[in-house]
């Protein structure tokens, strides 16, 4: 399989930003092969358009596999095994989130949990875990939030992307309108 000029760009450019986003370069340089590959793949295509290993690439579909990224089809008459990418772009980017949420967020909720669960010894504890309440606040309020965004569906979430700084300008002439009283701050 030979990649075209345009394609090899946004695959290669796609592995750097996948350890950004919880991958390494070769298993997101797969994810964006399968994204953009028209027809199912099998293993050995994938290793000949990316130039690596066949062994790196059965890695990398057992991690895109796990993460439910990829899909396995098999074809009537044919031993290999082919792959393709699992569901839309907003369904990966879904599991993506949801993957990476249970991962790293929820671990961190719990520690802070536990954490403030303790009795402070101290000034020092005392003020450190008003802050570390500020931060389990956020992270629970912003995994709440990802959490109803996922519930939404493609085009309600599209819309509510398109809404964009919109949201933000209601939401202040919101305050000009009815505005805080003083010890709500």
């Amino acid at each position: 399989m030979q990649l075209t000029p345009m394609l090899e760009s946004f695959v290669m450019h796609f592995g750097e930003m996948g350890s950004r986003w919880g991958f390494n370069r070769t298993v997101g340089q797969i994810v964006a092969l399968l994204v953009v590959s028209k027809e199912a793949i099998t293993a050995n295509d994938i290793a000949e358009a990316l130039s690596i290993s066949r062994g790196n690439v059965s890695m990398g579909l057992k991690e895109l596999q796990a993460w439910q990224l990829v899909q396995l089809q098999h074809k009537p008459g044919d031993r290999k095994e082919y792959f393709k990418a699992n569901g839309s772009i907003w369904d990966m980017a879904n599991r993506v989130f949801e993957e990476r949420r249970k991962r790293e967020m929820d671990p961190t909720l719990s520690l802070l949990r536990d954490i403030l669960l303790d009795k402070p010894g101290n000034d020092a504890e005392v003020f450190a875990q008003t802050k570390l309440q500020e931060i389990h606040d956020l992270l629970e309020g912003i995994s709440k939030w990802s959490m109803e965004l996922q519930r939404l569906g493609p085009d309600k979430l599209g819309t509510l992307m398109k809404l964009g700084s919109g949201v933000g300008k209601v939401l202040e002439f919101k305050d000009k309108l009815l505005p805080r009283p003083a010890n709500n701050k």
